[in-house]
């Protein structure tokens, strides 16, 4: 099946590479041309040097991913190909969009006679081997027609994606999937402060984490990543006690509170995350490194 990837970070690399070994033709584009070039001699596929090309090398009806940052660009490059593509065309973004952005965007190209479908991602930097989680949202029709990507992405054909519901509903369970893995992260980051600060018992956090990590009711991918970066440094010395969000905790919390749900470890959890921007510890330092194990997110080094 023929399609074109719009953004060629971790994670739309990645993915771009997926397909290609699934024997499926991608289209690349990225500002960065070198990204879509290093790709292209590694695993094949096809560099476009702009979105005119990017349409050009696509048969209809074309099918174009983004894999964006949430917010102005993916606005803006949603217009951009607005105006290039053909009514039956179909448009998906794979990013973090605000689900009510994306219920307004299939709104406007349904106008246009354009498919809009929002797919909320996860396996970050680990997709490629593993296989990507997928929240799918939109029309039946234009999800059935991309089933063979979906079912490249996905761990296997028939695991780990499925259709959600119409418009906005892969984006808003993917929003929630995220605010419990802040609940998650939080309660691992504050367990291993604890067996930090007991001293006397001189506990080493490397090994009890990868004792945990076999047989107990608490082994998770999380805690495999957590492992993974107290191996070598159980301290954590290079990284800062300073843990970012990227806006799906915070939407969950908001959406919770419109639904009069109560979800005091997701919130008292985003909270944690705002305090360690300037009163930060070895808990927030976990939490840092967690996000860095699965996302690739970017960690702020210790001074």
């Amino acid at each position: 099946m023929d399609i074109a990837m719009i953004g060629l970070g971790r994670m739309g690399g990645n993915m771009s590479r997926r397909l290609l070994r699934g024997g499926h033709r991608v289209v690349m584009f990225d500002r960065a041309a070198e990204a879509g070039e290093k790709i292209r001699s590694e695993d094949g596929g096809e560099v476009a040097a702009s979105y005119q090309e990017v349409v050009g090398k696509l048969k209809p009806p074309r099918h174009v991913w983004f894999m964006l940052p949430a917010g102005e660009i993916t606005e803006a490059t949603l217009k951009d190909f607005m105006g290039l593509l053909s009514p039956g065309d179909t448009l998906i973004d794979g990013g973090n969009s605000n689900y009510k952005d994306t219920q307004r965007r299939y709104a406007m190209l349904k106008e246009k006679g354009l498919h809009y479908v929002d797919v909320g991602t996860s396996g970050g930097v680990w997709g490629l081997a593993n296989g990507y989680g997928l929240m799918v949202g939109g029309d039946q029709e234009a999800v059935d027609r991309m089933r063979p990507i979906f079912e490249t992405l996905a761990p296997a054909p028939d695991q780990g994606w499925g259709h959600m519901g119409p418009s906005g509903a892969g984006h808003y369970v993917k929003m929630v999937h995220n605010g419990i893995e802040y609940g998650m992260m939080q309660a691992f980051a504050e367990g291993f402060e604890i067996l930090r600060a007991k001293k006397q018992l001189n506990l080493d956090v490397a090994q009890i984490a990868e004792a945990w990590r076999h047989g107990t009711v608490i082994r998770s991918w999380l805690l495999d990543l957590a492992a993974n970066a107290l191996k070598d440094d159980p301290e954590l010395t290079d990284i800062a006690p300073h843990v970012s969000d990227s806006g799906e905790g915070r939407w969950t919390v908001f959406d919770s509170i419109d639904l009069d749900v109560p979800t005091p470890v997701i919130t008292m959890s985003l909270f944690a995350r705002f305090y360690s921007r300037s009163n930060g510890d070895y808990t927030a330092k976990v939490l840092a490194a967690m996000r860095n194990q699965f996302g690739g997110h970017a960690v702020k080094k210790s001074s």
